[in-house]
């Protein structure tokens, strides 16, 4: 880089110095750039768009990423604990989730000629940034209805129906007229968006989607991603990436392909994250010791900095898992696919592996950045019976060579770790039971030698 270039961080400083946006032109006669050095800062800026430090917000104008305009159109969209209404941009073009914006206190009550804002309402605000990333509006302009969809019960009455919704904070129902019913009926779980503006009285809306039944245990389900803001798509950008990935090569990795590593996981479970693998250590000077591999999914293969799952995963933060669903943190293809250490499919991962001598002492370790092909899929029970030495068929190739093995490593370590008496938390875990779609019970899992290992 030449010297007269500004640093990146100098750049999105100044950025921030101009009400979040700014040209090309602008940086470059603020840093005095002139002649051959302004194809340079040219190739600069472009690299800190596919890095993800900056945005284009317009034709020439660029932005600092996950940042907004000073004068900015949003959505009243919520209300937190103490009352105070929170808003949406209502044009978003990044991947991750919008900021947060929250509106001064008081900004949402009357005020002179001024209608009160609300949820649901679109304004015209002014922005100023706060911490963590977020922003504190103050309205200039109401514009009239938001797009914004809420989430409630349908109530047919004589005129239409209307709309209790299911979060807490929303004071009001909403009006639906006979037209904007669109199938729904008395006890249906829908999403409503705001239509008709009026200064007094309840708002009205119209039906956009109905996505089950109250009655249906389910529901409780969107009921709970709605109230936590829990997004439950991906963008489209997130979505190419993820059609677009191929599998990792070999090329730069050791290969780990004919090591019978092995996967133990719930019967239920859809995605196989981590492997292990133990076997006496040949070394011998470690006689009666034990060579052990952990690997784990490397899903950052898949996830380069800056991409539009980067951003995505990042403003998820986890997947989440409910009673009956999952909303995981990468697209399918990912989540249950190529990240997914599948039996006997070459997989990307990340290992470590380690010597430990007969009394479960660690000796040495190392990190591999490998493939791997796992050799069975085995659930909690699986392996416990073979264990116990009645192993099931999936299990009865590797009983001698490889889950012995496994499990006489397993009992060295325990034994290492009874020495150092640390504290041992065995909390038991509940799972809910359905049947019919409705909650049967709550029970206990079993808790078996497979699950510490």
């Amino acid at each position: 880089m030449t010297a007269s270039l500004p640093s990146k961080d100098d750049i999105l400083k100044f950025i921030e110095t101009s009400s979040g946006e700014t040209t090309r032109r602008e940086i470059a006669r603020a840093f005095d750039i002139k002649g051959a050095a302004r194809a340079e800062l040219r190739a600069l800026l472009k690299e800190m768009t596919e890095e993800g430090l900056i945005d284009k917000s317009g034709r020439k104008r660029m932005a600092k990423a996950g940042a907004l305009p000073e004068v900015t159109v949003i959505d009243i969209v919520d209300q937190d604990a103490d009352g105070e209404l929170l808003g949406a941009p209502t044009q978003w073009k990044g991947e991750a989730a919008p900021p947060r914006i929250y509106l001064a206190p008081g900004e949402g009550r009357t005020g002179g000629a001024r209608p009160a804002i609300g949820v649901g309402d679109r304004a015209l605000a002014r922005l100023t940034s706060i911490d963590g990333g977020a922003y504190e509006a103050r309205i200039i302009k109401r514009l009239g209805q938001s797009a914004h969809r809420i989430l409630g019960v349908f109530r047919k009455t004589p005129t239409g129906g209307r709309i209790d919704p299911v979060d807490r904070k929303s004071r009001h129902d909403v009006i639906i007229a006979k037209a904007d019913v669109n199938g729904a009926k008395t006890g249906d779980l829908v999403y409503v968006v705001l239509k008709r503006e009026r200064r007094y009285g309840l708002k009205h809306g119209e039906v956009k989607e109905i996505v089950g039944s109250i009655d249906d245990q389910t529901s409780f389900s969107v009921i709970a991603l709605a109230d936590h803001n829990i997004p439950t798509g991906f963008s489209d950008a997130e979505l190419k990436e993820a059609e677009d990935a191929k599998p990792a090569p070999l090329k730069g990795r050791t290969d780990l392909r004919d090591t019978p590593l092995l996967t133990i996981d719930p019967a239920d479970a859809r995605d196989h994250d981590d492997a292990v693998y133990a076997a006496p250590d040949a070394d011998p000077k470690n006689k009666g010791g034990w060579r052990i591999i952990v690997a784990i999914a490397d899903v950052a293969y898949y996830v380069p900095p800056g991409s539009a799952l980067d951003k995505g995963a990042a403003a998820r933060g986890n997947s989440v898992y409910l009673p009956d669903r999952v909303v995981p943190m990468l697209p399918e293809r990912l989540s249950n696919g190529l990240c997914s250490l599948r039996e006997r499919e070459d997989r990307p991962c990340l290992a470590v592996e380690m010597i430990f001598d007969k009394s479960g002492r660690k000796r040495g370790h190392k990190f591999l950045r490998a493939i791997m092909r796992s050799a069975v899929k085995l659930s909690y029970e699986e392996a416990q019976t073979a264990f116990d030495g009645a192993p099931c068929a999936a299990a009865a190739p590797f009983a001698k060579d490889v889950l012995a093995p496994l499990y006489s490593a397993y009992k060295a370590l325990v034994k290492a770790r009874e020495t150092r008496s640390p504290l041992d938390l065995d909390m038991p875990e509940r799972r809910i039971v359905f049947k019919d779609g409705k909650v049967d019970g709550v029970k206990l899992r079993d808790r078996f030698d497979a699950h510490r290992l």
